[in-house]
């Protein structure tokens, strides 16, 4: 069974890190892609970084250029999601998701996880 599945989430105070972390099963995530993407209540769905199959390209939002950091680990087939910084408009569930070409859109992207929240309090 192809699986994503985020973990790290949780509640921070405003300035504070959390590292989300997304392992793939059923598939091998080296090959894909990854982008994660958070959707805040009443808001759609944005991109908030990405990374080549390799890591060695990535995109991030304008949002959180200098505090959120993509990186992978293929040997390990996890790709993580360093937030520092973090301020309360970061508040939303994060996803992460696999695809073939690294990409800011969701559309391009084939498999999801089923997110994990993170709350930032002012």
């Amino acid at each position: 069974q192809v699986q994503l599945v985020e973990s790290g989430g949780g509640s921070v105070q405003a300035g504070g890190s959390l590292r989300l972390s997304c392992a793939a099963s059923g598939f091998i995530l080296d090959s894909y892609a990854v982008g994660w993407f958070r959707q805040a209540p009443g808001k759609e769905r944005e991109g908030v970084t990405c990374i080549s199959s390799s890591g060695g390209r990535t995109i991030y939002a304008d949002s959180v250029k200098g505090r959120f950091t993509i990186s992978r680990d293929n040997a390990k087939s996890i790709v993580y999601l360093q937030m520092n910084s973090l301020k309360p408009e970061d508040t939303a569930v994060y996803y992460c998701a696999a695809g073939r070409y690294v990409s800011p859109r969701s559309p391009e992207y084939d498999y999801w996880g089923q997110g994990t929240q993170v709350t930032v309090s002012s």
